[in-house]
């Protein structure tokens, strides 16, 4: 039976536990540690039923700052890069049509569910939407919750790991990676004008996670032109991992295990099937642009848009490639995905 505690004292106590995993994670020289060490301990506790609750009031705020942090990694150099952005826009495009082809029948014929359900739950978009546009069709919500909750969770994981055992990439803190001038009362007040005004027109302007993509917008904008050259400091980007991994794990506070378990191995085995399309994609992307593997596996993998950047930071990947192709792969599915489903077969 979970404890009846008020909301502060379960929100403090996820923080908490999410600091302590956090510490570990670092301790232990994991990938990614901030982030997915606070992911872990309170996805745990929330499985368990312990009295954790996500600091959602703390998320616009938390990924405006890491908006800022990723927008400071646009350089001059990235404007020189648009013609091979465009060839790699288009294979992203000709890979989601695959994703759909694939995973789509997948979460149908393996997760035995109904073709409404199976598409929003196979389509790489972000969760928020493909919940909304699955409900407005009669889908199965909690099925759609579960497998883009699991997949953004897995993808995170499995590409972290993949970094550092495969590839051998030093997968560390990003805010280990950071860069950049001192951070004097200007710049601190130019990078927290962009969190700030970044947040209000990405959301006046409906963008796709506007408290993200327009505080990045605003501090790419600034980093280009020179305004700034500084990014917000290490101890505010940990803080920032600590609770959107947090925000994360408390995701699953409800699920019952056995559910959690069955919708784990569907969400496994569309993951892996995703990330094999992505590592195809990739290497067209290698051979056809001449793109890096592993900067190509993480603009194309099936992750937030956030997480895939703070994993681009940590390995010193260009940031503003992998933003790119997951802005564009939002938009994309975001069109395309509730006019498609027009087409979708009776699941009767």
């Amino acid at each position: 039976m979970q404890v009846q505690l008020p909301a502060l004292a379960r929100i403090t106590f996820g923080l908490v536990l999410g600091t302590l995993g956090g510490v570990l994670f670092h301790a232990l020289s994991l990938p990614l540690p901030w982030m997915l060490g606070a992911l872990f301990f309170t996805m745990v506790a929330a499985i368990a039923r312990a009295p954790v609750l996500a600091p959602m009031r703390l998320r616009p705020v938390i990924v405006a700052i890491i908006g800022v942090l990723l927008g400071s990694r646009f350089t001059p150099e990235v404007i020189g890069q648009a013609g091979q952005a465009a060839a790699t826009l288009t294979i992203l495009t000709l890979y989601l049509f695959l994703v759909g082809a694939v995973v789509v029948p997948f979460y149908r014929y393996v997760g035995r569910q109904d073709w409404t359900t199976a598409y929003f739950a196979g389509m790489p978009g972000g969760l928020s939407e493909m919940i909304e546009f699955g409900e407005a069709r009669g889908a199965n919500v909690p099925a759609i919750v579960m497998a883009h909750s699991l997949r953004i969770v897995l993808t995170i994981a499995l590409m972290a790991l993949l970094f550092r055992v495969i590839l051998g990439h030093d997968v560390g803190s990003a805010a280990a990676a950071l860069k950049g001038a001192p951070l004097g009362p200007v710049d601190a007040a130019i990078l927290i004008a962009c969190a700030v005004l970044g947040s209000v027109l990405g959301t006046k302007l409906r963008l796709p996670a506007p408290t993200f993509l327009g505080p990045m917008i605003l501090s790419a904008a600034a980093h280009l032109t020179g305004l700034t050259a500084s990014a917000p400091p290490a101890l505010l980007v940990i803080v920032a991992q600590i609770v959107l991994g947090t925000v994360l794990g408390c995701r699953f506070l409800g699920i019952a295990p056995v559910l959690l378990w069955t919708s784990g191995l569907l969400s496994l085995g569309s993951t892996i099937l995703t990330l094999a399309l992505a590592a195809a994609a990739g290497l067209v992307m290698q051979a056809w642009a001449g793109v890096g593997l592993d900067q190509a596996l993480l603009a194309l993998a099936p992750g937030g848009l956030t997480e895939m950047g703070l994993i681009a930071l940590a390995i010193h990947a260009d940031v503003a490639f992998v933003a790119l192709h997951h802005v564009v792969r939002i938009l994309i599915v975001l069109v395309l995905a509730p006019v498609l489903a027009q087409f979708l077969p009776d699941s009767r």
